[in-house]
């Protein structure tokens, strides 16, 4: 009794990996690999990086809104009309200054889902689990191993970009004291620069952290959709049915063939035999065939059945051992026989016909 329950209790641990059909499931309900770290840090990357490019425009059009801005604040007379077009011209500025940044981070964002999972759309993740709003399973989540796993990754991102974005702060100094000696310009532009290798160096270190934040969220994955054999066992059954099911199924599907096979052999002109291990029923109808064709065949009982029906509607046996084992090889029921024995078949049906006519 022990030793069978200790068999159950292996045979529903999950060790065994997910098979194709379940990794199929998983991702039509919205389970895959991926890592949200990897999102942000590619979406920062190619942020900052398009600022390279972006930059000049950015600080061009900055620059012109806020000169704009007050020469226009300035000389305002207050009106409600007045206010109302300082402020549609402020938003259309402000529209055009950010507009090329938040395209490349749509674009970015899109680009790092891809890069993880795929083109991917899945209705059951909206839909809404009211378990989610249980207290208890709250709680689990909150103090789970998974949560700590988020809690040290935290605590990893801060001290890492932090101390990325420190160095880059440490480089730049001097330069950094030196910022009340410059023209407005020169500070924005500056500051400009330094926010870009913060971002780059911030983003880098992200980047690293992100790569093993990935390859954790395909463990933990890999983990989470484990089966156990009688898992397996189960969705084999499901997906190609019940393996005694299909054999009764086939075993009939046998039987059916064997019944219209041996309502065929009263029809046959001849049986050819081995003389008792081998029966070829063969018939020869110019309509159906331009050449004689097997009708039934069979080896042993199978021979033994098929000559007592032959004897019992008066189909004439003709014994040829050589003949018998060589179409009970070669050739198919309702297949004709190859051309290389037309000239021994054309004489034993011409002696049956004969020995018929006789008769």
């Amino acid at each position: 009794m022990r030793l069978r329950l200790n068999l159950q209790f292996f045979a529903g641990e999950k060790t065994e990996k997910a098979t194709p059909k379940k990794r199929k499931d998983t991702r039509k309900k919205g389970q895959v690999a991926k890592s949200t770290d990897v999102n942000t840090a590619v979406s920062l990357l190619i942020i900052f990086l398009s600022l390279i490019a972006l930059g000049p425009y950015m600080r061009d059009r900055l620059l012109s809104f806020i000169k704009t801005f007050y020469t226009k604040s300035i000389s305002l007379h207050l009106s409600a009309s007045a206010v109302h077009e300082l402020f549609v011209d402020t938003v259309k500025d402000i529209s055009l200054i950010l507009a090329p940044i938040m395209l490349v981070a749509l674009v970015a964002g899109v680009v790092s889902n891809y890069m993880q999972v795929g083109f991917l759309f899945s209705a059951e993740v909206l839909k809404p689990d009211l378990n989610k709003l249980s207290p208890l399973k709250g709680f689990k989540r909150i103090y789970s191993m998974r949560a700590i796993v988020e809690l040290v990754k935290s605590i990893l991102k801060i001290t890492v970009v932090g101390f990325a974005a420190f160095m880059v702060l440490w480089l730049h100094y001097g330069d950094i004291l030196r910022l009340p000696l410059l023209t407005p310009a020169e500070v924005l532009t500056f500051v400009s620069k330094l926010t870009l290798w913060m971002g780059l160096a911030g983003s880098g270190a992200l980047m690293l952290l992100a790569g093993l934040d990935y390859l954790y969220q395909r463990f933990d994955y890999e983990k989470n959709i484990r089966m156990s054999k009688q898992d397996i066992k189960d969705e084999y059954k499901k997906s190609e049915g019940d393996p005694i099911i299909k054999s009764k199924i086939k075993q009939k599907q046998r039987e059916m063939a064997m019944r219209r096979m041996m309502q065929e052999v009263p029809k046959a002109d001849v049986i050819i035999t081995n003389p008792t291990h081998y029966a070829i029923a063969l018939k020869y109808d110019e309509k159906k065939m331009d050449a004689p064709y097997i009708v039934a065949k069979g080896v042993d009982h199978l021979a033994l059945k098929i000559r007592q029906i032959a004897k019992e509607h008066d189909v004439m046996t003709i014994e040829n051992r050589p003949l018998a084992r060589a179409l009970y090889d070669q050739v198919d029921i309702d297949q004709a026989v190859p051309e290389e024995f037309f000239k021994v078949i054309a004489e034993i049906l011409a002696y049956v016909y004969k020995t018929k006519q006789k008769v």
